[in-house]
C-alpha cells in the first residue's frame, strides 16, 4: 500500500499527470480493484487521449469485466491513436488484442 499512497500523494500536486494516472490504474489493477483502476484509466483518457499505452490495458480491463463491446471500441480507438502517433508496435499489439476476441464473445 505504500506505493499506492505515494502515487496518490504525487497526484495531488499534479492531478493531470498522465504517467501518475496510468501508474495508479495499474496499481489498483494489481490490488484487484478494477472499478478504481477503470476510474483512473478513464480520467487519463479524458485528460490525454493520445496516451497510447492506455488503450491496451483499458481494453483488457473491459474484457475482465466482460464488457466485450467496450473492449473492442477501446482497441479500435487505440489503433487510431497509435496510427496517428506512428507507433506501429502499439498498433499491432492493439490489433492483435482485438483479433483475439472471438465471435463467440459477441453471442448472447
Amino acid at each position: 500500500m505504500a506505493r499506492l499512497d505515494q502515487l496518490l500523494q504525487l497526484l495531488e500536486s499534479s492531478p493531470k499527470d498522465s504517467f501518475l494516472l496510468f501508474a495508479l490504474a495499474k496499481e489498483y489493477e494489481g490490488l484487484g480493484n478494477d472499478d478504481k483502476a477503470l476510474e483512473y484509466y478513464l480520467s487519463l483518457r479524458e485528460s490525454n487521449p493520445g496516451y497510447v499505452g492506455l488503450y491496451y490495458h483499458l481494453g483488457k480491463l473491459y474484457l475482465r469485466k466482460q464488457d466485450i463491446d467496450q473492449a473492442v471500441s477501446v482497441y479500435k480507438a487505440g489503433m487510431e491513436v497509435a496510427n496517428l502517433a506512428g507507433d506501429r508496435h502499439a498498433y499491432n499489439e492493439l490489433s492483435g488484442a482485438k483479433m483475439e476476441i472471438s465471435e463467440e464473445d459477441f453471442e448472447e
